[in-house]
């Protein structure tokens, strides 16, 4: 039997001190009861009091053999030492990477150690556990537990969203997941490879993330999803535009070119709607608009803070279009396009740049329009 000790946090502004997470969050943990018990991973120290007394209700008087740890941000792992002051007799599973961590986030602290590696097995009764590694996705002690009897992967922060689990998300599980795959996960698309390589070992119906609800088989879309973002290959033929405007003429531009886009697209002023919201857009579709302005004689800071973010994430295999403002010295678009060659991979950059001198000419508009035909194709 396995039950939920988990908690929605509803408190928090920030997820990781960065991203807004207006329906909250959740800290997944699971208890696997057996002839052996064990807590799969804890939950953010905030909440530690209403964990250990789920835990403790779910246990209905037994006692905890282990604490299977699988990753150890703390949102997942600083409630551990509350759990052995408990639970003294408990054993920690982990690989030695996660000993390590354990040390360093509490120091001084002693506790007993069942040290695994990739493949061990460890029985509780009719559920049995192996331990798939999964190193950079997202932290290096990451390791995954499949539980051969209900054929579940814990799969630590991969397959996770935002949203608490009492958020029912209007647009479905890919909105809040792609959002945070390519703000946490989306460096490391050659990690989730690797992982992807042991998954067809296993045969898989459950994957219950650290993070979000609950996935169920069907798995093929989720799998499928996963895959296509740590390739970094488009998801949509589709148009994202980013975009900066100090007085109004580089937005008037954009306007004019989402106007006469007739497949879908997103549009994000950087300076004002979420900054990762943006980062997801350009992750999600096929083509990106940077528009922006020169300034003090380089990239306004936005837009150079939105090209250093993608290029964090590895941003790739998409194709650009650039329009640039600049009142007397317009500097944007070669700075862009350095910027591009430098950083990114196999990517095309659309021929003709679009540049504005202040404010819209009518040759500016007939270019934005003769753009806005090139994306539609």
């Amino acid at each position: 039997m396995v039950k939920y000790i988990g908690v929605n946090d509803r408190k928090i502004d920030l997820f990781e001190g960065q991203f807004v997470v207006p329906e909250g969050v959740s800290y997944n943990s699971y208890l696997i009861l057996d002839e052996k018990i064990a807590v799969m991973d804890t939950v953010d120290i905030n909440f530690k009091d209403e964990f250990l007394a789920n835990l403790e209700k779910a246990l209905d008087g037994r006692k905890p053999d282990y604490l299977i740890v699988d990753h150890m941000e703390p949102d997942h792992s600083a409630s551990i030492k509350a759990l052995v002051d408990k639970y003294p007799n408990i054993e920690i599973v982990g690989n030695q990477t996660t000993f390590k961590m354990i040390n360093q986030f509490f120091p001084g602290f002693t506790f007993k150690q069942v040290l695994v590696k990739e493949g061990d097995k460890l029985s509780l009764g009719k559920h049995n556990l192996s331990f798939i590694f999964a190193p950079m996705v997202h932290w290096p002690e990451v390791m995954m537990t499949y539980d051969s009897y209900d054929k579940c992967l814990y799969s630590a922060d991969a397959f996770g969203k935002f949203g608490a689990l009492d958020f029912d998300d209007p647009e479905g599980w890919a909105c809040e997941a792609r959002r945070y795959y390519f703000g946490i996960v989306g460096k490391f698309g050659v990690n989730v490879q690797n992982l992807f390589k042991k998954l067809p070992s296993i045969d898989l119906e459950i994957i219950r993330p650290l993070h979000g609800p609950v996935l169920t088989a069907p798995l093929d879309e989720y799998i499928r999803l996963y895959d296509i973002w740590s390739k970094y290959e488009p998801e949509a033929d589709a148009v994202t535009i980013a975009y900066t405007s100090v007085y109004g003429n580089t937005r008037n531009a954009v306007n004019l070119l989402k106007d006469n886009i007739t497949k879908d697209y997103d549009m994000f002023d950087l300076a004002r709607d979420d900054f990762h919201e943006a980062i997801e857009g350009a992750f999600e579709n096929k083509y990106l608009v940077l528009a922006t302005t020169t300034y003090c004689s380089g990239i306004f800071p936005k837009m150079l803070d939105f090209l250093h973010a993608l290029k964090e994430r590895g941003y790739q295999n998409r194709t650009i279009a650039i329009i640039e403002n600049g009142s007397w010295a317009p500097q944007a678009k070669k700075l862009i396009v350095e910027f591009i060659i430098n950083n990114f991979k196999n990517i095309r950059i659309i021929e003709k740049t679009i540049t504005i001198k202040s404010a819209l000419t009518e040759e500016n508009k007939k270019e934005i329009i003769e753009l806005a035909s090139e994306l539609n194709k």
